[in-house]
């Protein structure tokens, strides 16, 4: 296998298949960052909850210790809690391929979305459930980064804010949240070069994205490697920029925390 500029040229006579397929790679991780966002947040409230339905339990005085422990045990049960951890273990523990494969062909399978395209060239039936697929597999690994972030927040300003008669959800609006953004943003940063990456999986569901367009330029022109350095080149020039100015903001921010 050769790679020559005659090669080269045929290919970027496809230009526009190519470009294409980036405005469909950038929508994509966009939607994605956008909806895991806010999924990845319900989670980590989630795991941050205290909603425990046996809790009166503990409360209970016994002489017996078995009795004590099982009592203790099963008032530390929290369903809200649990189900947010086996989620966010079932995404990290099974490849974005199977789930993206899921959604598409099990979730809706049974669902007739409405066909149209979006900018003339993007088939709704297909990236809404891409999108849907990363967005909640992006959800699971961000919640671990929101938690964090919030954890991260000093607990004297919670016992502030509730010392001055603020309730949870105040406190978490008003004074948590906003200190908590600040740690959080690089990682949900990151989150998106890390998407513009991983959406290339999404071409197995006939999502028009730079990769579904290097198999259909390989498939009319016969040629295998040029178009692979296209994408090469295209998935580089959306993730290094992006990357530089991520760590262009990191370093404000640490220079305004020295401040």
């Amino acid at each position: 296998m050769t790679i020559s500029m005659a090669n080269m040229g045929k290919i970027l006579t496809y230009g526009n298949m190519f470009g294409q397929g980036l405005i469909v790679t950038v929508l994509l991780a966009a939607c994605t960052v956008f909806f895991g966002f806010f999924l990845a947040f319900a989670l980590a409230l989630m795991l941050l909850s205290d909603v425990r339905p046996f809790r009166h339990l503990e409360k209970i005085k016994t002489d017996n210790i078995n009795v004590k422990k099982r009592n203790d045990f099963i008032a530390r049960f929290n369903p809200v809690k649990l189900i947010a951890s086996a989620y966010v273990q079932f995404v990290r523990c099974t490849p974005m391929l199977v789930q993206v494969f899921l959604v598409y062909y099990v979730v809706f399978g049974f669902v007739a979305l409405p066909k149209f395209t979006i900018f003339g060239f993007i088939q709704f039936e297909r990236f809404f459930p891409a999108a849907f697929a990363l967005a909640l597999n992006s959800g699971g690994y961000m919640s671990a980064v929101i938690r964090g972030g919030i954890e991260g927040v000093d607990k004297g300003q919670t016992e502030a804010a509730r010392s001055l008669g603020m309730s949870k959800g105040e406190t978490m609006y008003h004074i948590i949240f906003p200190q908590a953004v600040k740690n959080i943003l690089p990682a949900v940063a990151n989150e998106f070069v890390t998407i513009i990456k991983e959406s290339s999986i999404c071409y197995t569901i006939g999502v028009q994205d730079i990769m579904f367009n290097v198999k259909s330029v390989q498939s009319a022109t016969f040629i295998v490697a040029e178009p692979l350095i296209m994408a090469t080149l295209l998935y580089f020039c959306l993730c290094f920029p992006t990357s530089k100015i991520i760590e262009h903001v990191e370093r404000r921010m640490r220079q305004s925390d020295n401040r």
